[in-house]
């Protein structure tokens, strides 16, 4: 016990990889994402190559011996994929599920059932939000949008009108709530805990996607008014099946994970007493990786079974939702590793210098680095990654609400402005048949919305909590 407290102190009291002062420092973390900007957007290469190349060039700049630099890249990396890649992956399986068995289109199918008229936006978010819970962003647009045509189209909508709800619904998710790869990695970077900010961030969520769904689609359908393209109004894969799940069942299955995380939270906070069976008994149900478990093995007989899949089928099922991810996760784990490359040179404690002097609130600084990256990058996973990495330090003294609150600035800033850098952007754009101008004045708008109004929320939780 003595020798493993003994190592546990000397791991938490690791010196900086390099010598360098605050100054050099700057110019490397500047140039290291320089270089990862300028791969993605210039050259084109894969976000995880360029994460890997800004990496090795951060320590290069930052005086770091080569050898330390890949030695604190591959640790990141491993510890990363480790501690999120199992989640993205049950996460991924769940999704699969969730559209294979025509669950997805049960849940659409009910609530589009109950509403009409000036409901139906109402509607449009709420299916959004719910589906979007276990899926990643673009699965979750390739399943919901064909819907969104068909609906306006059949009921004779304003394609904006309905289709911006939708896409708030499925941005906010993937923003601010787990199990979405962005805010997992951004609470493993800060060691958030994970029930506390999946309620903040429902609650910051819910007015947000208010606002930049049903209210402002308002705005954009009277902007841009175009008729849903033909040619994107696929067949349904629900169609093939002879049955599909229920809605209840299926509703139960998707917020399954939701509501033990939620459980947990609640245990923790009013019992606070690790050595109470019951707060035991629910870390462990409560916790990520057994709460997403559980709902994948429950939505194998609600889902898959249900919708009469044979275990063969269950298993390609399975087999097919993993392969999709493996560039998400590539990427996130090289995220892990520029974040720990960052904090291994010494960049926290360059931050934590240089906050001392700044009468920025920690979680506005957070949001700005992100917005910065963002924008720069188009991807909203790198710009959580890398702000999270660089944020971290100041997370050190923190309660446990506002690190979960860090969490979601961060993540809030993740999503501003979508842009030509985006691939969200292309697929959003072609989807719906407009041009980069009308994109821009609708969904890039509308990214920016959501970014604004959730840091509005964010910032007054951060007074009161």
């Amino acid at each position: 016990m003595t020798s493993l407290r003994v190592e546990t102190l000397a791991a938490d009291a690791v010196e900086p990889i390099t010598s360098a002062g605050n100054a050099q420092l700057g110019i490397a973390v500047l140039a290291g994402i320089a270089v990862i900007v300028l791969l993605i957007t210039k050259f084109k290469v894969h976000a995880f190559l360029a994460l890997t190349i800004g990496s090795l060039a951060l320590g290069s700049f930052a005086g770091a011996a080569a050898d330390k630099t890949i030695a604190s890249f591959t640790t990141g990396l491993g510890s990363t994929v480790s501690g999120v890649g199992v989640l993205i992956a049950l996460g991924a399986i769940l999704g699969k599920l969730l559209a294979d068995s025509g669950g997805a289109d049960q849940v659409v199918d009910t609530i589009l059932a109950r509403a009409s008229g000036r409901a139906m936006p109402w509607a449009m978010v709420l299916i959004a939000s719910v589906i979007g819970l276990p899926l990643f962003f673009e699965v979750g647009i390739v399943l919901l949008i064909p819907v969104v045509l068909l609906v306006a189209k059949r009921g004779n909508y304003s394609l904006m009108r309905i289709g911006i709800p939708a896409l708030a619904g499925l941005s906010v998710m993937h923003g601010l709530i787990p199990p979405h790869p962005g805010p997992l990695v951004a609470i493993d970077a800060l060691g958030a805990n994970l029930g506390v900010t999946l309620a903040l961030g429902v609650l910051v969520a819910i007015p947000t996607v208010i606002v930049a769904g049903p209210v402002f689609s308002r705005y954009a359908a009277r902007w841009v008014d175009v008729a849903a393209p033909e040619k994107m109004i696929p067949q349904r894969p629900s169609e093939e099946l002879d049955r599909r799940p229920g809605f209840g069942a299926t509703l139960a299955t998707i917020l399954l994970p939701v509501v033990l995380m939620l459980v947990k939270a609640l245990v923790d906070i009013v019992v606070d007493d690790p050595e109470n069976h019951l707060q035991r008994v629910t870390d462990v149900i409560g916790s990520p990786l057994i709460a997403l478990l559980t709902a994948v093995f429950v939505g194998m007989f609600t889902l898959g079974r249900a919708a009469g899949f044979t275990k063969g089928r269950l298993s390609g099922t399975v087999e097919k939702s993993l392969a999709p991810i493996a560039g998400v996760l590539l990427i996130v784990g090289a995220g892990g590793g520029f974040k720990q490359t960052l904090i291994d040179v010494g960049v926290g404690q360059m931050i934590l210098d240089f906050s001392k002097d700044w009468s920025i609130p920690a979680l506005l600084l957070g949001w700005l680095i992100a917005v910065a990256i963002r924008l720069a990058t188009g991807s909203a996973t790198v710009a959580t990654i890398s702000a999270a990495g660089l944020v971290a330090p100041l997370a050190a003294d923190m309660s446990t609400a506002h690190i979960a609150l860090l969490v979601l600035a961060v993540g809030a800033g993740s999503l501003f402005f979508s842009h030509v850098n985006d691939a969200g952007f292309w697929l959003v754009k072609e989807y719906f048949g407009m041009d980069v101008g009308q994109t821009i004045k609708t969904w890039s708008v509308m990214e920016t919305i959501i970014s604004v109004v959730a840091l509005a929320f964010i910032l007054p939780l951060s007074l009161i909590l």
